[in-house]
Order: C-alpha cells, then structure tokens, then sequence
C-alpha cells in the first residue's frame, strides 16, 4: 500500500464531520478497516457503517450484522434501497452534532470494490462518481455536491496498513482475480462459505468436498484441458469474479 493512499486518508479524516465506512454485506468483517475505525473514533468523527450489496444476503444475516453493528446502514447501491434512509441517518447526525454549520463533509472510506462509488452515485440520485468492478478504480480524492449542506468526499480503497493475505484481498474483490497466484484456494473457499449456492449458480449438485465441487463446476462450464480433465485454475478465475461482481449471492 503506497504510503500515498494513507496521506489521502488521514487528510479525509481530518476535513471529514462524519465517515461512512463502506462494507460488502457478503463479508463485512473481513471489509472492516479497523485502522480507520480507529483513526476515525480518536479523532471524534461520527461514523457510519454503510452495509452494501444488501441484496445478496438473507434477512437472517442482516439481522445478524444489524445487531453487530450499532450505527450501521444497510444498502444497495445498484437497486436503490437503503439510500434514503443513508441520507436521513446522515442529516440526523449533523443536526443534532453541527446544528449551526453550513457545510458538512462527509468521507467516505473502504476497501476497494466495495461498492463506495457506487453508494455515492445512489445518494446522488445519478452518476457523479466514476465506478468500475476493477478494483482501485477511483485514484486520488473527490468531492462531490449531495444536497447543500452535505458534501461527500470518495477515496481511494485503502488496506490495513501491512495486510498482505492475497486471498482476503480476492475475496473482499480487492484484487484481480487474473493477478492472483492461487486462484484455486480462493475459489474453494467461496465454495465451502457458501455451502452449496456456488454449486447451484453453476447448476451442479452441492459436494462437501471442495475440490471435486470445483472440478464437477468446471466440467459443467466445459472449462477443459488436454485430455479432458476439469480446467480448475481457469474455472477459479470465472468463480472469483462472478463473485466480486455480485453474481454470486451469500
């Protein structure tokens, strides 16, 4: 991670009144930036945590993480629910916290591909912040006008500082699935997370065992090498991004 990125951060930090701390509904342990949590609660800025892609969890894991999560909001960016309700929660903070201010700046950090431009676009009510399902797409800092008092800053996605786990980084769709060294493991444990919703998005039966769940996957995908045997690196690589383009559900 460029020592850069984290210059942009704390400055964010510091001109922000509230952060919103975007997470993947799907893994949103694993999206928590606890170094900007940190950072963000010395500081004594509010913080927001806005759970996106909602949409592809069940209502008993939202229930779960809304119980885990105080101050959280849950939201899909791409079929606009959860966003007015972001607002709201947004003014009701710097109402009763910044009463007579004028302007409020509102950072907005994460993980790359998480989805925060995608959140921003939604509360803007149209494309006002570049998004792409590459992750890293956005690359230096931007305001952008929500209302006329709320101002939202985007970012750059950002790691915990010397995170180094590849897999994670596939996972949270914070990596190119064509760049990593071992798809497979990555894909196996999508498999054995999901238990049995990889195997019936592809149309195979569910297998408690990983490695043949994969093999049957990419025999039915007619992913094949030389003699017909299951192509499972290539197979891994269409899992990975299936999954980081929201695909695949939880």
């Amino acid at each position: 991670m460029p020592a850069s990125f984290w210059d942009i951060v704390n400055k964010v930090i510091d001109k922000s009144d509230i952060i919103l701390e975007v997470l993947d509904a799907r893994m949103p342990n694993e999206t928590r930036n606890r170094e900007v949590e940190d950072k963000t609660k010395r500081q004594g800025k509010a913080l927001i945590y806005v759970i996106n892609k909602s949409d592809l969890i069940t209502k008993e894991n939202a229930e779960k993480l809304k119980s885990n999560l105080n101050h959280s909001v849950f939201v899909s960016s791409t079929k606009h629910h959860g966003t007015t309700i972001l607002l709201k929660e947004i003014l009701k903070i710097a109402n009763i916290k910044f009463p007579d201010k004028e302007k409020i700046s509102v950072g907005v950090l994460g993980y790359p591909n998480v989805g925060k431009s995608s959140v921003i676009n939604a509360l803007k009510g149209r494309s006002s912040a570049p998004s792409s399902s590459k992750s890293g797409y956005t690359k230096h800092e931007q305001l952008i006008k929500v209302t006329s008092k709320i101002y939202l800053i985007d970012t750059p996605g950002v790691f915990p500082f010397m995170e180094k786990d590849e897999i994670k980084h596939v996972l949270t769709a914070s990596a190119d699935p064509a760049r990593i060294k071992d798809p497979e493991s990555a894909a196996m444990i999508i498999i054995k997370q999901l238990k049995g919703k990889v195997e019936e998005f592809y149309g195979v039966d569910k297998n408690e065992d990983v490695e043949e769940a994969l093999e049957q996957i990419a025999i039915a995908k007619r992913k094949l090498k030389k003699g017909n045997l299951p192509d499972t690196k290539t197979m891994s690589r269409i899992i990975i991004e299936d999954w980081q383009k929201g695909k695949i559900s939880a």
